[in-house]
């Protein structure tokens, strides 16, 4: 489903990403790992299509670049990292707006009937049916996470790229979050690519795991290969199990 082959990128002319090489199947799920600053997110605006890249990256063997805009939108949605809110829209409105690859007319268009029942199932799936007359300028962190997330499902992506999707989520909504994904990868065969800080998440939502040092590929595989392998410890400079093993003690 997605083949990145060689693939470099970065800002102002400089690298931050080199020759980054990986695969993902249909019904698979990926967590990119690493320190602050190797590039995860360079990374996912290079498979988003939205950052320069130098490499190839395939989308069921078509070259994103052969694509326009909407056929991109059509087969990645991206969710980033949660910026400021300008615009008093309701939560309902900000779902349709993820709509607009399949809207005749696209952001002009009117929505039809299929438009107006994948926005009412998105807010569904994330718990905010009953918020959806309300203006997300007066929702919380999470709550307008939940928004975001919605709007990206209701594109209907093939692939689902997921930048620290729990911030801002408590604890029932992150484990709602992570059992979604997964149900969703198995029941729609998507994809997913998701950066976590938090480990302990990354491991839960997939069975393979990236780890990126310096803007290179330190490690590609399985999970709980990449836990046990001292992979981490090197990348993050510190003993992570031992970490984990503690933080898990203080609950007795």
């Amino acid at each position: 489903m997605l083949s990145v082959e060689n693939l470099s990128a970065g800002y102002g002319g400089a690298d931050v990403l080199k020759e980054i090489t990986f695969g993902l199947k249909a019904g698979e799920s990926l967590t990119i790992v690493g320190p602050n600053g190797c590039g995860k997110t360079t990374l996912l605006k290079a498979l988003a299509g939205v950052l320069p890249f130098r490499g190839e990256v395939r989308i069921g063997g078509a070259s994103i670049r052969a694509l326009g805009p909407r056929e991109i939108a059509r087969q990645v949605a991206m969710l980033g990292q949660m910026a400021g809110i300008y615009f008093s829209y309701t939560v309902y409105d900000t779902v349709m707006m993820g709509r607009y690859p399949h809207r005749s007319g696209g952001w002009m268009g009117l929505p039809s009937k299929e438009d107006k029942a994948a926005v009412l199932h998105c807010l569904d799936s994330v718990g905010l049916r009953e918020e959806k007359d309300r203006e997300i300028t007066r929702l919380s962190g999470g709550q307008l996470q939940r928004v975001f997330l919605a709007r990206t499902l209701a594109q209907q992506p093939k692939i689902l790229l997921l930048d620290e999707p729990s911030n801002h989520l408590d604890l029932k909504y992150q484990a709602e979050l992570i059992d979604y994904l997964k149900r969703w990868v198995g029941e729609e065969g998507g994809a997913v690519v998701g950066i976590f800080h938090d480990l302990s998440l990354a491991i839960r939502l997939s069975e393979r795991m990236l780890v990126l040092q310096d803007g290179r590929l330190r490690a590609l595989g399985a999970a709980d290969e990449m836990v046990r392998g001292g992979i981490l410890e090197e990348v993050y400079e510190m003993d992570v199990a031992a970490f984990m093993r503690e933080s898990l003690r203080l609950w007795g």
